[in-house]
């Protein structure tokens, strides 16, 4: 790949990046809201959920101590 060819590719991902952008603006909180119960059940569905419940202690505790240190 040639440097001409390089910034070409890195100006379409660009291009591409702004329209994804402008996409997510305009859609409605509903619309979001819709998405992400979906993508939440899907994730049940794959048992995705058992396996993020045996980490999410760790995650509360990490959190704890953010919180501690920056005396939040």
């Amino acid at each position: 790949m040639t440097k001409e060819e390089a910034q070409q590719f890195k100006a379409r991902w660009k291009l591409v990046n702004e329209a994804v952008i402008e996409e997510m603006r305009r859609t409605p909180a509903s619309a979001k809201l819709h998405q992400l119960a979906l993508m939440y059940e899907a994730g049940q569905m794959l048992g995705w959920d058992d396996a993020l419940k045996k980490d999410e202690h760790e995650v509360r505790e990490r959190w704890r101590r953010l919180k501690e240190k920056f005396h939040v």
